[in-house]
């Protein structure tokens, strides 16, 4: 008996534990697909993060900048990969225009500023802040109906 109870909670673990690899492994695919959404140094430094296993200072000997730097804009990059808001903004074009569009990639995806932003696109940060107020309420009505 109390062997059959040692034997059901280690399938139990077993099983939490196969869970969780598993949904690492979702989690992986979805950085990787959402990376080529990413350009540039940034799309190759997580590439590099997950297919090349590097460690942050071999990626930093490369980059030829700071361990620490390194691991704080690839865990930036991965947040704002699994964040997931501009998937919802790329859902909801049809009520978008092209550039707010746009001002949401330069936001959620490169994390521009919206000062940078007003000063790559040449409009305003007033334009880019109703901008982004129109994208946000989107995505908070989007958040609400999933959960």
């Amino acid at each position: 008996m109390a062997r059959s109870r040692a034997f059901r909670k280690i399938n139990r673990i077993d099983a939490a534990v196969l869970r969780q690899q598993n949904a690492g492994a979702d989690r992986i695919d979805l950085i990787r697909n959402r990376a080529e959404l990413l350009t540039g140094r940034d799309r190759a430094l997580v590439q590099m993060y997950l297919d090349n296993a590097g460690t942050f200072s071999q990626m930093a000997r490369l980059a030829g900048v700071n361990e620490a730097n390194v691991a704080r804009r690839i865990h930036k990059l991965i947040k704002r990969l699994l964040d997931g808001q501009f998937i919802t903004c790329l859902q909801y074009r049809d009520k978008l225009t092209q550039e707010q569009i746009e001002i949401a990639r330069d936001y959620f995806v490169d994390g521009l500023s919206m000062r940078e932003i007003a000063d790559r696109h040449e409009i305003t940060y007033y334009a880019v802040r109703q901008a982004m107020k129109e994208i946000q309420r989107l995505t908070a009505v989007n958040r609400e109906t999933e959960g």
